[in-house]
C-alpha cells in the first residue's frame, strides 16, 4: 500500500499537468475534446492507484437526451471512476474552491463546468440556472448533491440544488451508486488501497410536468433508492 501510495502521489501530478498542457489547446476547437483528455487523465490516475471500475447498468444512460446524474461521494476516486465509466458528454457541478486551483481552475472553466459558491446564495443560483441552461443544450450534468465526501461510507442527506435543475430543466434525474471508493480512500486518509469501484446506474426518474412542489418527495425516493444499494465497507 506504501509503494502504491507513493507511486500514485509522484506521478499523477505530474500527469496531471501534463494533460492539461496538452488538452486546453484543444478546448478552443471545442470543450468536448478538452473533456475527452479527462478521460484520458482519468484513466491514467486509476491506472496508477492500481484501481478498477466495474459498470453495471449502462443500459439506463438516455443515449436520446441530456439528464442530471445524481451521485454519491464515497472518496476523491469517484471523480475519476465516473470520468472513466461514463460513455457520455457530460459537465461537472463543483465547488468553486476547485476553480481557484492554478492550472486545473482553468481547465475546468474551458471544459464548461459549473462552479458552486455555496457562501453566496446568489451566485449559487445563478449557477444552477447556468446549469439548467446547459441541460437544456443537450449536455448531461453531474451533481453529488451530498455536498461532500461521506464521512463512514454511508449516503448523507441530499441538499436540493441539483433536484431543482433537473425540475427547471424538465430533465431525467439519473441516481448513479458508488461502492468500493469508501474503503479505498476514506476521507482523511492518504495512504491509497488500489482494489475495485462498483458503478450502479439506475433507471432514470422523470421529471416532465412534476410541479416544484414535489421536490421533497422526489429527493426522499431517489435517497431511499441510492441508500439500498450502498454497501458497507471497512477501509483498512
Amino acid at each position: 500500500m506504501l509503494f502504491r501510495t507513493l507511486l500514485f502521489h509522484c506521478c499523477a501530478y505530474p500527469w496531471t499537468v501534463l494533460v492539461i498542457l496538452l488538452g486546453v489547446p484543444f478546448s478552443f476547437i471545442s470543450p468536448d475534446y478538452l473533456h475527452n483528455c479527462g478521460i484520458l487523465w482519468a484513466r491514467g490516475c486509476l491506472l496508477l492507484a492500481g484501481i478498477r471500475v466495474k459498470v453495471n447498468g449502462a443500459e439506463s444512460i438516455p443515449r436520446d437526451r441530456s439528464a442530471v446524474y445524481i451521485a454519491n461521494h464515497q472518496s476523491h476516486f469517484d471523480i475519476l471512476a465516473l470520468y472513466a465509466s461514463l460513455p457520455i458528454q457530460f459537465r461537472w457541478m463543483a465547488k468553486q474552491e476547485l476553480f481557484d486551483i492554478p492550472l486545473f481552475g482553468m481547465a475546468m472553466r474551458r471544459c464548461g463546468y459549473i462552479a458552486i459558491d455555496r457562501s453566496d446564495r446568489r451566485k449559487s443560483m445563478r449557477s444552477m440556472i447556468a446549469a439548467a441552461q446547459r441541460i437544456e443544450s443537450g449536455t448531461s450534468v453531474i451533481v453529488f448533491p451530498e455536498g461532500t465526501r461521506t464521512n463512514d461510507g454511508r449516503l448523507q442527506s441530499f441538499k436540493k440544488g441539483g433536484f431543482m435543475i433537473a425540475l427547471k430543466a424538465q430533465a431525467p434525474l439519473v441516481p448513479v451508486v458508488i461502492n468500493g471508493s469508501y474503503a479505498l480512500l476514506p476521507r482523511g486518509r492518504t495512504s491509497i488501497r488500489s482494489g475495485q469501484i462498483d458503478i450502479d446506474i439506475l433507471p432514470p426518474v422523470e421529471t416532465a410536468g412534476l410541479p416544484s412542489k414535489n421536490l421533497d418527495g422526489l429527493m426522499t425516493k431517489i435517497h431511499a433508492s441510492m441508500s439500498s444499494l450502498i454497501k458497507e465497507e471497512n477501509p483498512l
